[in-house]
């Protein structure tokens, strides 16, 4: 087998960082064709000296303009802006896209990556969140793959028939299937007094139990946003109704989903909470490579725990679901709220109750449309941070 080619949208945080180990691991299967990140030009520097792309691509022109000095003699292109993330995924070179950049910045480049038929490795829940039914039929249209590289939907994915895998509008119920169980680990404060919410600091906030992650998603995983954006990432993934879904908290974080079949069987992908596993079954799929990780010594693991999340504890997840039941233009502004709120809240400008608040209010407020285009998801995006900003002010 020749080596493949890949893009990792996202190379300096974490998700990229792993995909590199992995790569690193099977060199004689993967090569690095191409770097992309914001603003990180210490951590970029050593990937492109250890990895050699051809191209480096910073978001933030004057971080471009210190790599290109950082790396000046070498032969690796460094490129600014979207327009050049959108240029290197979709090469023709390139055989697979890692989208691991957080939040809506990693739409475009990934819509991209999709429409010149490349193997797509998701890491990117929001680009789903913010477009689904439009990007899932950009890839049937465009005859790409799409894997998930969640831990959950990567651990759902690996515990349906290959038949639904392969097939191209899959249901549910034709293979069998009676429910998705997507598990969710409850955050820091799953045993917190409710009550002490209010006063969460940044720190504890990004101080998850089980997961090393950027402190973004951290703050997701503390008010179980995350979990909702998974719960309609998963929607669109597995072709189902919101209705097919259940969120499961278990604290261990060692299964990492799973699906309920009619026949009252459960298959669960259990593993350590290393995201190496998913990536390397990703740029491997349908073969299996080394990751790095160890297995699982069940002698050494004391227990399971499974329990229903408690929404007064989550309203972020209440609000998400209640969004994937309404539609594509709600998913697409709670997704732009959050972002709005989760930054003010690391800018300790509002408080960790306050990222709620926030988000219930830019849903009560908005607008619901019909989205049929990247362009009205894109509107869609900019009106909800519009308003999102808003009801900051109003809140100092």
């Amino acid at each position: 087998m020749s080596i493949q080619q890949v893009a990792i949208l996202g190379s300096t945080g974490s998700i990229g960082v792993s995909t590199l180990d992995v790569i690193a691991r099977n060199a004689d299967k993967f090569s690095v064709f191409a770097l992309v990140a914001g603003r990180n030009v210490e951590v970029m520097r050593k990937q492109c000296l250890t990895f050699k792309p051809k191209f480096a691509v910073m978001q933030c022109e004057q971080a471009a303009k210190q790599l290109r000095g950082d790396l000046a003699g070498s032969e690796i292109q460094v490129l600014t802006g979207v327009q050049a993330m959108q240029d290197v995924v979709s090469h023709s070179d390139v055989d697979i896209v890692m989208s691991a950049i957080v939040g809506a910045a990693g739409l475009l480049p990934t819509i991209s990556a999709v429409e010149h038929s490349k193997k797509v490795l998701l890491a990117n829940k929001e680009s789903l969140v913010m477009s689904g039914q439009i990007f899932m039929d950009k890839v049937k249209q465009h005859g790409a793959t799409l894997l998930p590289i969640d831990s959950e939907h990567n651990a759902i994915y690996q515990s349906l028939p290959t038949a639904f895998q392969q097939h191209s509008d899959p249901k549910l119920n034709q293979f069998g299937i009676r429910k998705i169980l997507l598990t969710g680990s409850g955050g820091p404060f799953l045993t917190r007094n409710i009550e002490t919410l209010a006063d969460v600091t940044v720190e504890e906030a990004v101080a998850h139990p089980n997961w090393s992650m950027g402190q973004k998603i951290s703050v997701d995983s503390a008010t179980m946003m995350n979990k909702g954006l998974e719960f309609i990432e998963a929607k669109w993934l597995f072709n189902c109704d919101a209705d097919d879904i259940e969120v499961v908290i278990h604290p261990q974080s060692m299964i990492h989903s799973m699906v309920q079949y009619q026949d009252g069987s459960v298959i669960a992908q259990m593993g350590q909470p290393d995201m190496r596993t998913p990536i390397a079954y990703g740029l491997s799929y349908p073969e299996r490579i080394d990751a790095g990780v160890e297995p699982l010594d069940f002698s050494q693991i004391c227990d399971f725990t499974f329990t229903k999340p408690d929404y007064h504890r989550y309203p972020n997840l209440a609000l998400a679901i209640e969004a994937c039941k309404t539609g594509q233009a709600a998913t697409t502004a709670v997704n732009a709220a959050n972002e709005i709120a989760v930054a003010a809240f690391l800018n300790k400008q509002i408080g960790f109750t306050d990222i709620y608040k926030v988000n219930a209010e830019v849903l009560n407020r908005i607008a619901i449309t019909n989205l049929s285009s990247i362009d009205d998801v894109l509107a869609q995006d900019n009106e909800a941070r519009v308003l999102a900003k808003h009801i900051l002010k109003t809140m100092e």
